[in-house]
């Protein structure tokens, strides 16, 4: 299984047979499970074994074969799946830090990853300290031997900044410090972050792995031992383990995942050069254009420009939203990754919560639309964008 190339692997890694021999992966949807004896249960609630189960909080057979093919592809030794992206963020670092642990986190990250880091965290006693993360002389300044993580998100939402991963992950391995690296953006298909350093990664398979809009999900991939020793003690007592629907769900969305994000990611460079220069637009924002000023860290560190494409529109809020509200293809929705493509308002939606300053500091301008590639045909995207464009 180790010699099998990325498409094979979305397809078959972890499956479990029962006795049927079904060839699709079944749904095991039950909260606990029936012991032979006494014995066996005294036995398992000791030292579960790797195929035996206690309770769906726990563990499901449907949830475990999620957990190793996702393992498989990110190149970790094990994986945790979560009921959400957020409660793979939260739960990562809430079961590794206690009061008086130093973070160091860059400061361009998801609205919903900003209260965790700046509310939650820094409410039960953890020291949180922000940077620029695309300066790597800011993380070196930040972390100390003390540090006991650093946080960031390989591409930040929205402004598609990249943070080297490779070079922040030497500063924090220097320190001592693990390194828990937000890899949505960067979707499991174009990532290589663990190659690059990364101790820990998550994910909101909410977006690009089920990808049809139908499941918040997350997953933790990590060591063996960060995920059954430090994870799972955690994750399994306060309850956010993914359902085994939801586990099937995300199953079914693998087996085509390369296919998809290859597909979106191909899109969103046609539209980012056809967009790139427009009258109207004061920017755009794609790391695979050539002249995106970290396109040689892109091609670097993914390989792609990704699937999403962020523009900057010259009038500002109003002309923003006539440009939403003339889209015929493109919904709004402030999801991502989705088969269908998506526009969002930052300033409005996933990040109005930031005083103005910061989404200064960000460039969260009034005129920056996020832009999702999905699967339709890419003439057709760019003829809808260009006809919205029209109406600003």
């Amino acid at each position: 299984m180790d010699d099998w190339k990325t498409r094979t692997k979305l397809v078959h890694e972890g499956s479990r047979r029962s006795q049927y021999g079904e060839m699709a992966e079944a749904i095991f949807l039950t909260q606990g499970f029936v012991y032979p004896d006494a014995e066996a249960a005294e036995a398992r609630f000791v030292k579960a074994g790797e195929d035996e189960f206690i309770y769906a909080r726990y563990g499901n057979p449907t949830t475990r074969m999620f957990e190793e093919r996702i393992a498989a592809l990110e190149g970790t030794e094990d994986a945790f799946a979560t009921a959400s992206g957020m409660a793979a963020v939260s739960g990562a670092l809430m079961s590794m830090l206690r009061a008086g642990d130093h973070v160091v986190s860059s400061r361009a990250l998801f609205g919903s990853c900003l209260y965790v880091l700046e509310e939650v965290l820094r409410k039960f006693g953890v020291r949180v300290t922000f940077v620029d993360g695309a300066d790597l002389d800011q993380w070196k300044q930040a972390v100390t031997p003390g540090t006991k993580a650093v946080f960031f998100e390989s591409m930040s939402n929205p402004a598609l900044e990249l943070v080297d991963i490779e070079g922040v992950s030497a500063i924090a391995h220097a320190a001592g410090a693990l390194v828990v690296c937000d890899n949505v953006f960067a979707t499991p298909i174009y990532s290589r972050a663990v190659d690059q350093g990364a101790d820990i990664v998550v994910y909101s398979t909410t977006k690009h792995i089920d990808g049809q809009g139908r499941a918040l999900g997350g997953v933790v991939c990590a060591s063996r031992d960060f995920i059954r020793k430090v994870l799972e003690p955690y994750m399994k007592h306060t309850g956010g383990s993914m359902s085994p629907f939801t586990a099937w769900i995300m199953l079914n969305g693998m087996a085509t995942l390369d296919l998809r994000c290859r597909a979106m990611a191909e899109s969103a460079a046609v539209i980012a050069a056809r967009l790139d220069g427009h009258p109207n637009l004061a920017r755009v924002i794609f790391p695979g254009l050539p002249g995106h000023p970290q396109h040689r860290l892109a091609m670097r560190q993914m390989g792609s420009g990704g699937t999403l494409v962020t523009i900057d529109i010259k009038a500002g809020k109003n002309a923003a939203f006539a440009f939403l509200n003339a889209l015929k293809i493109f919904k709004i929705s402030n999801n991502l990754g989705d088969a269908k493509s998506i526009a969002t308002h930052p300033a409005t939606t996933t990040h109005q919560r930031l005083p103005p300053d910061q989404k200064d500091l960000l460039g969260i301008t009034p005129g920056l639309v996020r832009l999702s590639i999905g699967l339709e045909d890419t003439t057709d995207l760019v003829d809808d964008l260009m006809q919205a464009l029209g109406k600003v």
